[in-house]
């Protein structure tokens, strides 16, 4: 019989608990191209009602996106590259906690961060390994060069994910320029604790499949996929800033929890 997992959260706290809805259907990397196997050693696939993705950053702690809907026995699989059959570098684990942030909200999406606890540790092999959280919580600035993984579909409006792990190339837009009318238009708001980014024209982004994909910043981990439209240049990807009150929960929950 298998024992459920939980859903951890901190008391006092300001829990939000509104069914949230991911803005797009069902769409992840649009455009890209496929990675070498096992070359993001760090990714996670997590197989839920919905694909999720996230980073492996401690041996048993996965940190992924709140939004992702864990219902159901969802599994976290390390080492995958392929999603249509199981390879031998795979590990797998059940979920023993799932811990969102205590203050996410899902019709602003602040906040979109969680942290999924393994019922047991990763071995670290040639397909997978830890990705180091960043030293510092530094903004990133605008125009710069970022990459972003995941499973999700290769095409718009298409519900079936990629049989392979896909990258693609984005590049940070000014936040002022996700605000204005031609893009957000402050609904939502693209606030300080997020970064907007996206490819030429919209041909390249991150979308739902995606979710919970770690953002890499000229080789720094920097944040977490959370919301954009797919192939969409007035409605780029967003991602949440890694930064310093993010680290510190990050922490302070995994110490707590050990």
């Amino acid at each position: 019989m298998k024992i459920p997992f939980l859903f951890s959260f901190p008391t006092g706290m300001c829990l939000l608990l509104i069914p949230g809805v991911f803005p797009v259907s069902c769409e992840g990397i649009i455009r890209g191209k496929e990675v070498p196997p096992h070359t993001r050693r760090y990714m996670a696939l997590i197989e839920g009602l919905k694909v999720c993705a996230g980073a492996l950053i401690k041996e048993n702690w996965v940190l992924t996106a709140a939004h992702c809907d864990l219902k159901g026995n969802p599994r976290v699989i390390l080492g995958a590259h392929s999603t249509s059959h199981k390879e031998k570098y795979d590990q797998v684990f059940s979920i023993k906690k799932a811990i969102p942030h205590p203050c996410f909200n899902p019709q602003t999406f602040e906040e979109d961060l969680q942290l999924l606890q393994l019922d047991g540790k990763a071995t670290m092999t040639k397909a997978v390994g830890i990705l180091r959280l960043p030293k510092t919580g530094d903004d990133v600035k605008p125009h710069t060069k970022c990459h972003v993984a995941g499973w999700g579909s290769t095409k718009k409006d298409a519900c079936k994910i990629s049989s392979a792990l896909r990258e693609a190339n984005i590049t940070v837009i000014d936040r002022k320029i996700c605000n204005d009318a031609q893009h957000y238009n402050f609904n939502p708001v693209i606030d300080l604790s997020m970064i907007c980014a996206g490819g030429r024209k919209g041909e390249d982004d991150s979308c739902e499949g995606d979710s919970g994909s770690p953002l890499i910043c000229d080789n720094v981990f920097r944040g977490v996929t959370s919301f954009g439209k797919c192939g969409n240049p007035q409605k780029p990807g967003i991602y949440i800033l890694l930064t310093k009150k993010y680290l510190n929960w990050i922490k302070k929950t995994i110490a707590g929890a050990i």
